[in-house]
């Protein structure tokens, strides 16, 4: 039996354009279609159907991508010249929007995202780039958000991942920290050296006020004198007196000779 040269022929293409016809998309994908140029929408996840050789698609990313920022050269508001590096999350939101309103959102996100980060670095003091970065982070994350958004992008996150410092900065601030833990040292040790004093004003007004205080106070330090084996304290029983105090130094001073 003779074959059918044309019919087989028109099968094999029907089958072809069914194939180029009939798409898949994942689940974190979106396919936006135009015809002739002109957008129609955008479709998925899952089967759709197109026209082939007058459709056509471009495919989207809707998870969360991560965006590295090359390392930035800033200047702080105090004229300290530092390299800072950030990585950046975001996601699309809107796929008909990304694909039309921008030609190519990644490469336009990190553009923007490093005269951002130029700006608001260079609007705080090294001080405040060192200790706030939440802060900062935080600022740069509105600030895309706010001029992504039209693109149909969302940014998650924004974090800056180091901070570069001159050798000579960086000894500055070693010698800053030092001299502000030795003024606290300083701080600490007079005002301890204050409320010592305070309380020994205040001890020695109580002892005038009472002789006999003081005398069970000399009692005391005796008593402790008398547990070096090596000390002979002989004490008079007159109430002050230059004698006995010259008396018992004396011969202190002669027994420890020996």
């Amino acid at each position: 039996m003779a074959l059918n040269i044309p019919l087989l022929v028109g099968c094999i293409v029907v089958l072809i354009l069914l194939v180029m016809a009939v798409k898949i998309t994942r689940q974190y994908e979106r396919a936006v279609v135009f015809r002739f140029g002109k957008l129609l929408g955008e479709r998925g996840p899952g089967l759709f159907v197109i026209i082939p050789f007058v459709d056509r698609i471009v495919r989207v990313d809707l998870r969360v991508r991560e965006l590295d920022v090359p390392k930035q050269t800033v200047i702080s508001s105090d004229n300290v010249s530092l390299d800072v590096d950030a990585v950046i999350y975001f996601k699309v939101t809107d796929s008909c929007r990304a694909i039309v309103e921008v030609e190519d959102y990644e490469a336009a996100t990190a553009l923007l995202a490093q005269t951002t980060l130029r700006d608001v670095l260079g609007q705080n003091e090294l001080d405040s780039i060192l200790s706030e970065r939440d802060r900062l982070n935080k600022k740069v994350q509105e600030l895309l958000d706010v001029a992504t958004d039209p693109w149909g992008m969302r940014v998650v996150v924004v974090t800056m991942r180091d901070v570069a410092l001159p050798e000579n900065m960086l000894r500055a601030i070693a010698r800053q920290a030092e001299a502000e833990r030795e003024k606290r040292s300083r701080i600490i040790l007079a005002e301890a050296e204050y409320q010592a004093s305070q309380r020994m004003s205040e001890a020695a007004a109580f002892y005038e006020k009472t002789p006999v205080a003081l005398k069970l106070r000399e009692f005391q330090t005796l008593t402790e004198i008398a547990k070096e084996k090596n000390l002979i304290v002989i004490s008079s029983g007159a109430e002050g007196g230059d004698g006995g105090i010259g008396a018992t130094a004396g011969l202190t001073k002669a027994f420890t000779e020996r």
